[in-house]
C-alpha cells in the first residue's frame, strides 16, 4: 500500500474499533463508509475546478447531513438513504436497501466530521482507490465476518492479469465479481501499458467492464469501488454490475475475455421448510441447453458459464477448487468437452493458505473458446505447481507478487506457444490426459520434501494450519458425499 494511503485507511479503520463497542462490525462499518464517502465526493464534484451538477437531489446531499446533529441528524440521515436507494444508475445500486447501522448520533456525527477533513477528489485516483481497497482488505481479514469469500488475494489477480494482457476495446466481464478485484486490476493494467487516445478512454471508462454477483451488500461494495477507480456506467445512468444469480440462465451476451474467481463451497443448495417446521437443503441444479451436463456442483457449473459467455477465441481465467480437476459423472463429462472444445493451455495449481476462506486447495484454469470442430483444440496443458513445498499463511508468511513471477516469466504472456519446462513447469499432451481415469486433471510431480527431510519441517503453526486446511477439505468431500447419498436415497423411494 503506498505511503499516501496507508495512514488514510489506518485513521478510517481505527474509528471503526469505536464503533464496534456499538455492535457495529466491520462489514457493516465498510457500508455506512461507502454511502458517506459517496456523499463527500459528490459534493466535492460541484465545487472548483470540477463544477458538475449533481447527481443527488438537493437536500439529500452532503451539506445537508453536515448541517444537522443529535436526533435530527440520526432521522435526516435514515430519510436521506431511503431517497437515494430510490435513484437510477450507480446511485441507485450504491444506496439500495441502505439502512443507518450507527445508532449513536454523536459517533455518526464524528465520522461525518472524520470524512469531512479530507478532500477525497483532491487525492488521486490510485490513492483513493487503494484506500478502500485497504478497508475491504481488512473487512476480508474479519474472519467472522464471512466477507474473506469476496475477497480474492490482490497479489493473485495481478499475476493473472498480467499474463492475460487485456487490450483496449475489449470487454470484459465477471460472473462473480465479489468486490471487483478482478476488474479494477485489468482497468489499471490498460491505463499503465497503452497510450490511449479519447474514444479508448472513453470504451474504457464507460463500456470495457461488466459484472454481477448474487449477493446484495457485496455488489454495493463493488460498486463503490469502481467509482473510485474511475469506471462508471454512462452519465451515470446506467451500472456495469448487476445483483442476481450469474448461473440461472445464458444471458445472450458475449465477451472477449472472462477473469473470476467464483465462490467457494461446492453445492449449490436450497433451503425448503417442511409442514412440521423442518428445515431441509434440497441440491440446487440449473437446467441449461448450453451446459454439457447438469449438476449441483456450483465450481463446475460456473465452468460451463464462463465458457458460454466467451466469443469465439475469447480468453479466460477462473479460479477453481481441486474438486473441478478429479470429481467424476458430469465432472469428467465437463473435462472431456472443455478439452475438446476449447484450447485447456494452463492450470496454475494454487498453494494452501492463500485465501481468507479456509480449507480451500484452489487451481487457475487458462483457456480460450474456439470454433465447432471434429479434432480437439487442446494439444498441450501446461501445469505450474506453486503449492508443493510451498508454505504460506495471511498473517506470518503471506504470498506476494514476487511469488508468483516466475510463474508470469514460464507462461510467456508474449508467445505462449514458446514455452520450455522446468523442475515446477511441465506439459501434458491431450492424448495422455484423455487417457487419465477420469480425465484427472489433478497432477502433481514434485516429491513433497517435508516428507522425507524431518530437519527443516515448516513452523509448527504452518503444519497445523496445512492440517486444518487438509482436514476442512475432507470433511467438505465427505458432507458433499452424504448429500448425493441422500438425494439418491430420496429418489430411489420416490421411484419405488
Amino acid at each position: 500500500m503506498s505511503s499516501d494511503a496507508a495512514p488514510i485507511v489506518q485513521r478510517v479503520w481505527n474509528y471503526c474499533n469505536v464503533l464496534r463497542d456499538d455492535g457495529v462490525s466491520y462489514g457493516d462499518y465498510v457500508e455506512q463508509l461507502t454511502y458517506l464517502l459517496f456523499l463527500k465526493m459528490a459534493d466535492e464534484q460541484t465545487k472548483p475546478p470540477f463544477n458538475r451538477e449533481s447527481s443527488i437531489p438537493k437536500g439529500y446531499d452532503w451539506p445537508s447531513l453536515i448541517a444537522k446533529d443529535g436526533t435530527e441528524l440520526e432521522n435526516h440521515y435514515r430519510h436521506l438513504l431511503e431517497t437515494l436507494g430510490k435513484e437510477k444508475g450507480m446511485l441507485g445500486v450504491i444506496f439500495r436497501k441502505a439502512q443507518n447501522k450507527i445508532q449513536d448520533p454523536a459517533k455518526l456525527k464524528r465520522l461525518l466530521e472524520l470524512i469531512n477533513n479530507e478532500t477525497w477528489l483532491g487525492m488521486d485516483i490510485d490513492v483513493k482507490g487503494e484506500i478502500y481497497e485497504g478497508l475491504l482488505q481488512k473487512n476480508a481479514e474479519d474472519i467472522k465476518g464471512g466477507a474473506g469469500q469476496y475477497f480474492t488475494p490482490r497479489q493473485l489477480i495481478k499475476a493473472i492479469v498480467e499474463v492475460m494482457q487485456p487490450k483496449p476495446g475489449m470487454t470484459i466481464h465477471d460472473p462473480a465479481c465479489g468486490t471487483g478485484g478482478f476488474i479494477i486490476a485489468a482497468h489499471d493494467y490498460i491505463s499503465a501499458n497503452y497510450q490511449l487516445d479519447l474514444a479508448q478512454k472513453k470504451f474504457l471508462k464507460f463500456q470495457t467492464f461488466s459484472g454481477k454477483d448474487i449477493v446484495d451488500a457485496v455488489v454495493r461494495l463493488c460498486v463503490m469501488n469502481l467509482y473510485l477507480h474511475g469506471i462508471d456506467g454512462e452519465n451515470g445512468e446506467q451500472c456495469p454490475i448487476e445483483t442476481g444469480d450469474s448461473l440461472i440462465a445464458d444471458p445472450g451476451k458475449r465477451y472477449n475475455m472472462v477473469l473470476t474467481n467464483p465462490p467457494f463451497g461446492k453445492k449449490s443448495s436450497i433451503t425448503l421448510t417442511n409442514g412440521d417446521g423442518k428445515a431441509d437443503k434440497e441440491a440446487l441444479t440449473y437446467e441449461r441447453n448450453d451446459f454439457w451436463a447438469t449438476t449441483s456442483n456450483k465450481q463446475l457449473n460456473f465452468l460451463q458459464h464462463v465458457k458460454t459467455l466467451l466469443e469465439i477465441n475469447g480468453k479466460a481465467a477462473i479460479v477453481v477448487p481441486d474438486n473441478v480437476l478429479f470429481e467424476g459423472g458430469a465432472g469428467e463429462t465437463i473435462r472431456r468437452k472443455l478439452l475438446h472444445e476449447c484450447d485447456v493451455h494452463t492450470l496454475l495449481r494454487l498453494p494452501t493458505g492463500i485465501f481468507y476462506a479456509q480449507g480451500v486447495k484452489a487451481n487457475v484454469l487458462f483457456f480460450d473458446r474456439k470454433p465447432a470442430s471434429e479434432t480437439p483444440w487442446t494439444q498441450k496443458l501446461w501445469i505450474y505447481d506453486l503449492r508443493t513445498n510451498k508454505h504460506f499463511t495471511l498473517k506470518t508468511n503471506q504470498l506476494t507478487y514476487k511469488d508468483l513471477e516466475d510463474f508470469i516469466t514460464c507462461y510467456n504472456p508474449k508467445n505462449r506457444h514458446d514455452r520450455k519446462e522446468t523442475d515446477r513447469f511441465k506439459a501434458f499432451d491431450y492424448k495422455d490426459l484423455i487417457q487419465r481415469d477420469k480425465a484427472n486433471l489433478d497432477i502433481f510431480w514434485l516429491k513433497d520434501e517435508s516428507l522425507e527431510d524431518t530437519e527443516n519441517l515448516p513452523a509448527p503453526e504452518v503444519i497445523a494450519a496445512e492440517i486444518a486446511e487438509n482436514l476442512e477439505s475432507a470433511l467438505e468431500q465427505f458432507n458433499s458425499i452424504i448429500e448425493e447419498l441422500k438425494t439418491a436415497k430420496a429418489e430411489g423411494s420416490t421411484v419405488g
